[in-house]
């Protein structure tokens, strides 16, 4: 394995409301390697895109990190003052937001808007940002990057104005990039190529990058290993072939039970997963995810579960690992479920 590059520990997050404390995050941790493409995915409202703001510091006035730490290579972002923590990103850390258009300023010409960032961080003279905004333009698939440099963003399509964020964030040269949703706002072929783009410039740059979705087809198509997040906390991490062809969580097995597969006819039904995510002003006692799950035993509802160790790459919180409990397998749930195939991976 690769050097750590980031290393999330023990995350706890609230956020303050008129109606109490919301508990978004619940004590998450979890690694990046460099050169590496970690997925966190989970319902909306899981924690995902709030452990992105918290890496990059960009939460609201009313979010509280409670305790926990955020080691970027060795250095703990949470301790670094704001003007320190201004020059991490962009040329260390970079973000890609979900919507490109609310990402770019609709009334600044794209050139400008990339070479902004290059003579703010880079100290560029503004010859030498120009040229290499074109060069950046040009890399990421812009066609006539010499005249679109003029252009302002309603100008572009939905997939060029995610190429000219992309080109944006790459323009520092940062380390870890961090895209969260990024092809959401994209039909399937943009969003195919916006994911070869990012894979792309991870192989040239030797890049880390932590993709946020919802969508499992994506993930298997982009990452190297998959954090599973439910009500706050990762509830299971594993390699894309742990989590895909041997998951153990019962919140995991409902994901991927949701997913049509090659094998699927018109007459299937996708699968649901029942009920709501909890609320999270007052999360549930023990495994918040219990009362949407159909093998939950009594313990579930009283005492949350511990990661349980599966393989050096594999873990889960679940208590069906624990030895005295009952034995059930990604296999005998699709059996009960009637499922065909599973995945499409």
């Amino acid at each position: 394995m690769n050097e750590k590059i980031l290393q999330v520990k023990d995350l706890h997050l609230h956020f303050k409301t008129y109606s109490g404390m919301v508990q978004a995050l619940r004590g998450v941790s979890f690694d990046v390697y460099k050169g590496e493409t970690l997925a966190i995915v989970g319902e909306s409202g899981s924690g995902k895109s709030v452990t992105t703001k918290a890496i990059t510091r960009l939460l609201t006035q009313n979010a509280m990190i409670l305790r926990g730490s955020i080691a970027y290579k060795g250095n703990d972002l949470l301790k670094l003052s704001e003007s320190e923590m201004c020059h991490i990103r962009g040329n260390e850390i970079s973000l890609i937001f979900q919507d490109p258009l609310s990402a770019l300023d609709p009334v600044m010409k794209i050139g400008r808007q990339i070479t902004e960032a290059l003579r703010v961080k880079k100290q560029m003279s503004r010859s030498e940002a120009k040229a290499k905004a074109i060069e950046l333009m040009h890399s990421v698939g812009i066609p006539d990057p010499v005249i679109r440099y003029n252009e302002y963003p309603f100008q572009f399509s939905g997939g060029m104005r995610q190429r000219i964020v992309i080109a944006i964030d790459l323009a520092c040269e940062p380390e870890l990039l961090i895209c969260d949703e990024p092809t959401t706002a994209l039909d399937v072929t943009i969003q195919s190529q916006i994911l070869e783009l990012i894979k792309d410039m991870q192989r040239k740059r030797n890049l880390s990058v932590i993709f946020i979705t919802h969508d499992l087809g994506v993930v298997v198509n982009i990452a190297d290993r998959v954090c599973v997040m439910y009500a706050g906390k990762i509830i299971e991490v594993g390699t894309v072939n742990d989590i895909f062809y041997s998951p153990q969580h019962p919140y995991t097995w409902s994901l991927l039970s949701s997913m049509p597969s090659l094998q699927s006819s018109a007459k299937d039904k996708l699968m649901v997963i029942p009920g709501t995510p909890p609320n999270m002003l007052h999360p549930p006692k023990g495994d918040a995810f219990a009362a949407r799950n159909r093998y939950a035993m009594t313990i579930d509802f009283e005492r949350e579960p511990p990661l349980f160790r599966i393989s050096d790459t594999h873990y889960a919180a679940t208590w069906l690992l624990h030895p005295d409990a009952p034995a059930m397998t990604w296999e005998d749930a699709k059996h009960a479920r009637g499922i065909k195939g599973g995945t499409q991976a």
